[in-house]
This record gives C-alpha cells, structure tokens and sequence, in this order.
C-alpha cells in the first residue's frame, strides 16, 4: 500500500519500508565511524597521516561520481543497484572481524575497505534519486527528508555511545559486524519495495558516458535553481570543513581548556539540534516557504561557528557556549537539507536524476577534503579562533548564491505553486526532446 499525493506517509507501507532500512544502515554507520578509526589506532598503531589517509580514501569515490550517475542513468533498475550497493559494503565490513579472528588485519586491508565501501556508497547515492521520486509523490518530499534526515541526526545523537560501548565490550573489529548486520538489513527491506522506474534508463544508450556527464554538468549549469543551489551548498561545505570536527575539537581541547568528557557531552547535546531542526522542517517551509527556509539554514548553518569562537568564561560556560553553537548549526543544516533536497528532487527531470546527483557528489563533495587542508593551513597560520570566524563569515556568504535566483520566491512543491511540472522554469530533459 503506498500514500497517494496528500496522504500521511505514516500509512505509506513502501515508504516506511525505506524509512526503516534507511534508519538501521544509519545507525550502523556510527559505528562504524568510530570502530574503524580505533583499529587503525588502538590495532594497528597507526599515524595520524595513516588516519587522515584512511578518512580521504573513503571520501575519494566521490570524486567519480559525475561519471557513475552518467552510468547509473542508463540502468533500468535502480533499486536492483541500491541492494547491490548494501551487500557489497556488508561483505567488505565482514572481512574485518574475520581478519582480525585470524589475526591478520592490516593497514593494507582497511584501506581498501575504505575505498570501496566509499565506491559503493557512491553507487547507492546516485541511485537512490531516482527510487526516491517513484517511492514518494511530490507533495510529501519535504515530510519525507524530514522523516529520513530525523533518523540521521538521531543516529548522531545516540550512535556514538552505542558505538563507544560496543567497541569497549566486544573490541573494535568485532563491533563492525553491527554495520555490516544493518547494510544486510537495509538490502532485505528495499530489496521487495516496487516502484514506478519506467523512466530510468532511458534515452540513447549508446552514448558515451562522458558526454551523458557532460550534459549533466550543463542541464545543472544552465537551470537557475540547480545552479544556484550547487553554489550554495558548495560554498557552505567548504567553509564549514575549514574546521570540521577535527579541529572544532581540536579548539575545543586547547583553547577552551575543556576535558575529553565535556567536549562529548558538549557534541552529544548539540547534536539534538539537528534532529529537533529535521523534524520542524517542514512546518518551518509551510510557515515561512520552502525557498526562504534554504536561505535560512544557509545562513544559520556557518554561523554558530562564530558564537563557539566567542566562547569564554567558566569551563561550564565554556561547554555550554560549543553546545549552544552546535545546537543552532544542527537546526541550520536540517532547514537547509531537507528543504533544499526536496527541490532538487522535484525540478530535476526522470531520465537525469543520477547524473545530476553525481555531478553534485564530486563538486559538493570534492569542495569538503579542499576546504579542510585550507582550515589545517589557516589554524596554522592565524590560529583556531581566526579559523571559525572565517568559517562562519565565509558561509554565510553562500545566501549570495540564493538571492538573485528563483529558490527565495518558491513557497511549496505542491499543485498551484511555482516549479510543478508545466512551470517554464523547468527545462526540457534533453533525452526526451
């Protein structure tokens, strides 16, 4: 049974379905980011050049995937490549533990499960597009972000601690098994789901890969949204990976003088922000309108970077201030992604919804590893304080992208309002011309 246009998603079958698998893989992956890292460490021994080796490995598919999505487009079946994706990351994670009973895990193998995890992660997110928009009608998209980014930021909220005492009872290695349990999951509960993808795979399909990316880099370039939108989140994940976690807790450590157990707590109670920020998205976008709750979240994402470089005074306060910042900054990221990826998903055409994806995976993505080596080289050379304020100037200067586009003017994606299917703005998907 699925929910038809203006119907709960709660009585949507299909869709609860995806919501559950979707929430297990996520919570899965927070241990996974823990336990990885800590058999590099505590089981390997290994540097901190080994460890930020490891952390661009698995960022580093990204980087390929304005071509995959050109690859993804022509494929029938994009749920098929969904679980395919699941299974390969759960028989990569599994040879860890496996390793590790025998006693041969090595830097060499956790470097590889980090690139190809990474790979098929790529491959699950340029397909995912397209099984989205069959899954979910139109009028639902921001109830249905909403809904999915809520069970992320909640896995940010209590993964770690699940994460930190799994890896505490059973050691790092073993603790991998979860994640790989919660991607088997994921491929057992999507793999039934059935969805109208009659359009995937369409168009010519003996035209190079390169030129299908091509057109997708120019559908993006040339439509006043999608550019837009691609220059906005760009320039804020740049600037917020100026400091990133890494060096947020590195200033957390030596300029605020804070303890390991306060800086956790202080993270631990910001990061409700952005499960309190995923679920108000959408009544903040029927409050306010869908376009101005992205400028919102674009401008209230970067900023709180400020309020944690003011931080000062008692080590309570102290706490409390990095708290506070990353408090605003979880609801700021919420406005700005579920609202933001309803519109794509709703003005981006059938037959180009993995490539666009893909062409958004490798600018978007590729800005965050550049914006961290700038942030290394600027704490270094004006110091941790300097760094955040630049951060959070820098991306709030990303609303410069939105303001002179459509994005502020548009209320809903519902029937009667600007950017439904007819709408002018909406250019022709060049497969079909």
């Amino acid at each position: 049974m699925s929910a038809a246009a203006g119907e709960s998603l709660w009585r949507d079958r299909r869709f609860l379905r995806f919501w559950a698998a979707h929430s297990a893989s996520q919570f899965g992956d927070r241990v996974s980011e823990l336990a990885l890292p800590l058999i590099a460490v505590s089981a390997l021994h290994a540097t901190a050049q080994q460890v930020a080796w490891l952390t661009a490995l698995a960022w580093a598919p990204n980087l390929f995937g304005i071509v995959l999505g050109a690859w993804v487009d022509r494929r029938v079946r994009t749920r098929r490549l969904m679980v395919l994706a699941d299974l390969v990351r759960a028989g990569l994670l599994l040879t860890l533990p496996a390793a590790y009973v025998l006693g041969g895990v090595t830097l060499g193998q956790l470097a590889a499960v980090a690139l190809l995890s990474g790979a098929a992660g790529v491959l699950f997110n340029t397909a995912y597009p397209p099984f989205f928009a069959g899954l979910v009608p139109r009028s639902s998209y921001v109830d249905a972000n909403s809904k999915l980014s809520a069970s992320r930021s909640a896995s940010h909220v209590a993964g770690p601690a699940v994460g930190g005492a799994l890896v505490q009872a059973v050691t790092a290695p073993v603790a991998v098994v979860v994640d790989a349990l919660t991607f088997l999951v994921s491929a057992v509960l999507v793999g039934p789901i059935r969805v109208d993808e009659r359009a995937a795979g369409c168009g010519d399909q003996d035209t190079s890969l390169l030129r299908r990316a091509r057109e997708g880099l120019a559908f993006i370039v040339r439509h006043p949204v999608l550019r837009a939108s691609l220059g906005c989140a760009t320039t804020v994940n740049f600037f917020t990976f100026l400091t990133g976690t890494g060096l947020l807790v590195l200033y957390a450590d030596r300029e605020l003088g804070l303890s390991a157990g306060a800086i956790g707590l202080a993270f631990g109670l910001g990061s409700t922000g952005a499960l309190l920020g995923a679920v108000l998205a959408p009544t903040v976008s029927r409050r306010i309108g869908l376009g101005r709750s992205v400028a919102l979240g674009a401008v209230l994402f970067p900023a709180p970077l400020a309020v944690a470089a003011a931080a000062g005074g008692a080590p309570w306060a102290r706490a409390g201030t990095l708290a506070l910042a990353e408090f605003l900054s979880g609801i700021g990221v919420m406005l700005f992604d579920v609202n933001l990826n309803s519109l794509q998903t709703a003005v981006v055409p059938d037959g180009l919804r993995s490539r666009v994806a893909g062409v958004y995976g490798t600018v978007n993505y590729g800005a965050r590893p550049l914006g961290a080596l700038a942030g290394g080289l600027l704490a270094s050379t004006f110091g941790l304080r300097a760094t955040l304020i630049t951060a959070a100037a820098g991306g709030a200067l990303s609303l410069l992208w939105l303001l002179p586009s459509p994005i502020p003017r548009i209320h809903s994606l519902t029937a009667g309002h600007p950017l439904v299917p007819e709408d002018p703005l909406v250019p022709e998907d060049p497969q079909r011309a």
